[in-house]
C-alpha cells in the first residue's frame, strides 16, 4: 500500500465530505500520486473521436469545480469528468448529505450539485487549457430554475472550446423533479435544444465536441428503448449508464442504509451492469456506452465492457480502495483481456 493510500485510509477518521475537502486541497498543492509509467496500449480506445489513452475514467462528483483535473489524470485515469456544474453557485442541500457505508463499500449522498457556478469551473478549465489529457464537463440545472433545459444550454455554451467532452447529467436524485427530464417528451425537448445550439457553436467556432447523456439506474421496461431513440433521434454521442440509484438493496449491512440519497459502490455494480446490457441491445452499436457503477476493480470494469462499455467510470470506490486504485485497476483489467485472448478494449465489447 502506497503512502498516498496509507493517507486516504487516515482520512475516514474524518467525517466523509471533509475529507473529500481536504483530499482536494491536497491534490491542488501536488501531493497526490502520480503513475510510474504510460498506460498499457491494450487500454486505449476510442470513445466519440476522443483518442483515450486508457478506458478508465474518472466519473463526475469527485471534481465538481474542475479544481484538480490534471492530478487525476497524472494519477493514470485514462480521462477525467469534472461537475456537476450549475450556471449559478448553490450551496445544494444541508449537511450531513454524505455518508460511508463501510460495511457494504458504498456511499450514499444526497449533495444536490453543491458547486462554484460556471465562472468558477471555466476559469479551472481555462488554467488548464493547452494541457494533454482528455477533461469532460458534466452540466446541470439549478435547483431553484425556471426553465432548466435553459440551464443546460448556457452551460454547454459557456464552457464550449474549454472542455473536450460535455454530459448532461438529468439523473441525480438530489434534484427534486430532475429525472422527470428523462421521460419522452421532456428528454426530446432537451436534447432538440442541445443539438440546437450545438449547432450554432459549431458554426461559430469551427469546433465540435461530443455529448452524452448520463442516465439513472431505475428506469422502468420501455424507458430504455425510449431514451435510445431519442439520443440517436437528436444526434448526441454516447450514454453514461448510470448515475446512483433510489433502490436500497436487502443485502445493505450498514446503518446508514436507510439515509436519503442515491447509493453508489458495490451494491450498484450488479444493477447497472444489468441496464448497461440492455442499452447495448437497444443502441446496437449507433451510439457509445459508458459503464459506470460499483467498479471497484479489474473484474468489474471488464464486466461493463463485456456488457457494451467502450469506456468505463468510477469515484466511489476511490472512498475505500484510495487513489492508487486506479494503476491497480487498470493492470487487472489488462491482464484479463490478454488471458481471454483479446488484442484491445474494442474487441471485448459486449461479448457477454
Amino acid at each position: 500500500m502506497s503512502l498516498h493510500d496509507i493517507a486516504a485510509r487516515a482520512l475516514h477518521a474524518l467525517d466523509p465530505e471533509d475529507a473529500h475537502g481536504m483530499a482536494i486541497r491536497g491534490l491542488k498543492l501536488g501531493l497526490g500520486p502520480r503513475q510510474g509509467e504510460p498506460s498499457d496500449p491494450i487500454l486505449a480506445i476510442s470513445l466519440a473521436g476522443l483518442a483515450l489513452p486508457s478506458c478508465v475514467g474518472l466519473a463526475a462528483g469527485f471534481d465538481k469545480d474542475a479544481e484538480v483535473p490534471d492530478a487525476m489524470l497524472a494519477a493514470g485515469f485514462g480521462f477525467v469528468e469534472c461537475g456537476t456544474v450549475t450556471p449559478l453557485p448553490q450551496a445544494g442541500n444541508p449537511r450531513p448529505r454524505l455518508f460511508r457505508l463501510t460495511e457494504d463499500q458504498a456511499v450514499i449522498n444526497r449533495m444536490g450539485f453543491n458547486n462554484k457556478g460556471l465562472e468558477a469551473f471555466a476559469a479551472g478549465l481555462t488554467r488548464r487549457k493547452g494541457r494533454p489529457g482528455i477533461v469532460g464537463a458534466n452540466i446541470g440545472a439549478n435547483k431553484e430554475a425556471t426553465d432548466r433545459i435553459a440551464d443546460y444550454v448556457t452551460g454547454l455554451s459557456r464552457l464550449w472550446g474549454l472542455s473536450d467532452y460535455f454530459t448532461a447529467n438529468i439523473s441525480s436524485p438530489n434534484t427534486p423533479g430532475l429525472r422527470a427530464l428523462q421521460t419522452r417528451a421532456a428528454l426530446e425537448e432537451l436534447l432538440g435544444r442541445l443539438a440546437e445550439t450545438r449547432i450554432g457553436l459549431k458554426a461559430s467556432s469551427g469546433r465540435d465536441y461530443p455529448i452524452f447523456l448520463k442516465v439513472a439506474p431505475d428506469l422502468e421496461d420501455g424507458e430504455v428503448e425510449a431514451i435510445v431513440e431519442t439520443v440517436v433521434a437528436s444526434g448526441l454521442d454516447g450514454i453514461i449508464v448510470s448515475n446512483t440509484t433510489i433502490a436500497r438493496p436487502e443485502s445493505l449491512a450498514s446503518a446508514q442504509a436507510g439515509e436519503t440519497g442515491g447509493l453508489s459502490g458495490a451494491p450498484l455494480l450488479e444493477p447497472s451492469t444489468v441496464v448497461l446490457k440492455r442499452f447495448h441491445a437497444a443502441t446496437a452499436g449507433r451510439v457509445a456506452l459508458i459503464g459506470a457503477g460499483g467498479i471497484a476493480d479489474g473484474a468489474g470494469a471488464y464486466a461493463k465492457i463485456r456488457a457494451g462499455a467502450r469506456a468505463v467510470q468510477l469515484y466511489s470506490a476511490l472512498v475505500y480502495g484510495g487513489p492508487g486504485l486506479v494503476v491497480r485497476i487498470k493492470k487487472d483489467l489488462a491482464a484479463r483481456l490478454r488471458a481471454d485472448g483479446f488484442a484491445g478494449v474494442e474487441d471485448a465489447i459486449g461479448t457477454a
